[in-house]
């Protein structure tokens, strides 16, 4: 009993530090938000707060962009997870319930597309966005993120496990690929699909790479990309910097509150087929 409870004291106390730890960047950020910049390259700054000057926020929120920032990253982000969870289970169920040539081979190029890093297309996509007049354009954003091999990976999976007696059952009734698709197989994996959705839209959201790439003008910049403008706009104001990076962070963090539960499903669902 002694050492047991030694053991829960060592978890407990090694819990709070790691919690710690994690979670100083985001204080210090806030407390650095509410102080004046004078105040924040002072000699006397230290991690208490010692003000609560809301000047940062209401200059964010009035002299920059921020709401064009929030309007583009919540409509691409959107785009983006619905087409993402649409097509991939749609080409997730041709490939476990349907029969054509190549079904094979096009699952293999689906795993395979895991050894490709997206570092390494990033100059072939701008190349083909330009070609194509997309620059500067939510479709520009949107297109080279469509391809997301996870989802179809965890649907099959989920497809392959369903049993062969329901799928007979429905086509003994006159039910088609529609029918098994949309109102039999979706209703039994909401779950599944409601995690992906929310890890989607998060990564989506967080994207800085590409939409840092294809996107040079002010009114296009989704709040990742928007950030580096605000350093731009007003120099090194570190007040002004980490209020809009807690403002641009704010709805995922409310989104991961709400959905925890489903991210944590989401990421051990990710984390299992890349293993």
């Amino acid at each position: 009993m002694k050492t047991r409870k030694l053991e829960s004291w060592v978890l407990g106390i090694g819990s709070l530090l790691a919690a710690a730890i994690w979670i100083f960047p985001l204080y210090w950020a806030f407390i650095t938000s509410i102080r004046t910049e004078e105040r924040v390259v002072s000699e006397g700054a230290g991690v208490i707060p010692d003000e609560f000057n809301l000047t940062s926020y209401i200059d964010v929120l009035f002299d920059t962009k921020l709401l064009n920032w929030y309007w583009n990253s919540i409509g691409t982000s959107v785009i983006i997870t619905l087409v993402v969870i649409v097509s991939g289970m749609m080409c997730a169920y041709a490939i476990s319930q349907m029969r054509f040539p190549g079904r094979r081979l096009l699952y293999g190029v689906v795993l395979a597309s895991f050894m490709v890093p997206s570092q390494a297309l990033v100059v072939t996509q701008f190349i083909l966005m330009n070609d194509m007049g997309l620059i500067n354009t939510w479709a520009g954003i949107i297109l080279p993120q469509l391809i997301v091999p996870v989802v179809i990976i965890v649907y099959k999976q989920f497809f392959d496990a369903v049993p062969k007696e329901m799928r007979e059952a429905v086509v003994l009734d006159g039910g088609g690929d529609y029918t098994l698709l949309f109102r039999i197989y979706l209703p039994l994996n909401w779950g599944i699909t409601t995690a992906l959705a929310i890890i989607t839209f998060i990564m989506a959201w967080n994207q800085f790479l590409w939409p840092f790439l294809v996107i040079t003008t002010e009114n296009q910049m989704t709040i990742p990309v928007g950030i580096t403008q605000v350093n731009d706009a007003f120099g090194v104001y570190y007040a002004r910097l980490m209020s809009v990076a807690l403002l641009g962070a704010m709805p995922v963090a409310v989104a991961y509150l709400i959905f925890q539960k489903k991210v944590t499903e989401a990421v051990m669902i990710s984390s299992g087929v890349k293993g």
